[in-house]
C-alpha cells in the first residue's frame, strides 16, 4: 500500500523568505507541496536573481493560484497571466511578477527549489540502521491481530527508546522494522546490540544491516544507493543477527566492537561482491 501523508502548511518543514515573497513548504514522501506569498511589487529579476543568479528562472511551476494575480515573460517574450482559481504549468526560463496592489498567494507543487535557487535537499555521509522481525507474518498469525500490535507496539517503544539512548534518529517504519540514521557507526552497532537484546528477552528475533554511506537528505526522509544497499545488507542476516558492510566495520575498528567475517554475498539488485561481517555480541 502506498505510504500516505497529512501536514499542515501552517506547521511548514521549511521556510523560505526573500524580499516580498515567503515560501511554506511540506514533504509529502517523494512530494513537495508549498504555499507561495508574493507580495505587491515582487518580481522574479529584482527580488530572487541577485541571490541565485542566471538570467532566467529555471524552475518548472505546476500549481494554482488562490488569490491575486501574476504575470510571466518568457525568454521568447511571450507572456501569461494566472488568477483565481486558474492552474498553471509553467516551463523554465521565465521571470514572473506580481500583478495589481494584491498579493498573490498559490499552492504549487512543482518548481520550488529552482525557484528560489536553493536545494531542499542535501547529500551527506551517514550510518544507516535497518532492523526487521524475523518470521513477523508467521507470528503474526499465530497470536492474532489484537495481541501482534500489542507486541508490536511496544517493540517499537523498545527501539525509540534505545534510539534516544544512542542519539540515532528514526526515519520512517518498514512494515514490522525501521531505519534509523547515526552520526558514527559506534551508535549505531551499539544501538543494534542493544535492540536485538532487548527483542530476545520479549521473544521477538530480529535481524539488522548497518552500513556507511552517502545518502540525500529530503525533509525528513533519506534517499540514495545506500540506502538500498543497507536493506540489502540486513535482508541477508541471519536470526538474531546484525551485518555489517566491510566500510562499517573498518570505521568501527577503534571502538572496540568484534565481527565475525561472514564472506562474500551478492546483493539483489547491486553489483560486485559485498564482504559482510557479523557483529560479536561480547
Amino acid at each position: 500500500m502506498t505510504d500516505r501523508h497529512s501536514k499542515s502548511l501552517a506547521k511548514p518543514d521549511k521556510t523560505i523568505r526573500f524580499e516580498k515573497l515567503v515560501q511554506d513548504m511540506v514533504e509529502l514522501g517523494d512530494l513537495t507541496v508549498g504555499r507561495n506569498v508574493l507580495e505587491p511589487g515582487w518580481r522574479w529579476s529584482t527580488h530572487v536573481r541577485p541571490h541565485v543568479g542566471g538570467e532566467w528562472c529555471k524552475g518548472r511551476h505546476v500549481g494554482i493560484v488562490l488569490s491575486g494575480r501574476m504575470g510571466i515573460t518568457f525568454s521568447d517574450g511571450s507572456t501569461m497571466e494566472v488568477g483565481p482559481n486558474e492552474a498553471f504549468d509553467i516551463p523554465p526560463d521565465h521571470d514572473g511578477y506580481t500583478i495589481g496592489d494584491e498579493p498573490c498567494v498559490q499552492i504549487e507543487w512543482g518548481g520550488l527549489t529552482a525557484f528560489t535557487g536553493r536545494r531542499n535537499t542535501a547529500r551527506v555521509l551517514t550510518t544507516l540502521l535497518f532492523t526487521d522481525i524475523v518470521s513477523s507474518t508467521e507470528m503474526a498469525s499465530r497470536l492474532g491481530d489484537a495481541a501482534w500490535r500489542d507486541m508490536l507496539s511496544s517493540h517499537f517503544e523498545l527501539m525509540r527508546r534505545e534510539l534516544d539512548r544512542h542519539l540515532g534518529h528514526e526515519v520512517k517504519t518498514t512494515g514490522d522494522g525501521l531505519l534509523a540514521i547515526f552520526e558514527g557507526p559506534a551508535h549505531a552497532l551499539g544501538c543494534a546490540l542493544a535492540i536485538c537484546r532487548a527483542a530476545i528477552a520479549d521473544g521477538l528475533s530480529i535481524r539488522a544491516g548497518v552500513h556507511v554511506g552517502e545518502v540525500e537528505r529530503v525533509g525528513t526522509d533519506v534517499r540514495g544507493i545506500a540506502v538500498h544497499e543497507a536493506q540489502r545488507i540486513m535482508a541477508q542476516a541471519a536470526s538474531n543477527e546484525i551485518l555489517v558492510s566491510e566500510l562499517t566495520r573498518a570505521l568501527s575498528s577503534a571502538s572496540g566492537y568484534a565481527f565475525e567475517d561472514r564472506g562474500t554475498h551478492q546483493l539483489k539488485g547491486l553489483s560486485g561482491d559485498w564482504h559482510l561481517y557479523a557483529l560479536a555480541d561480547s
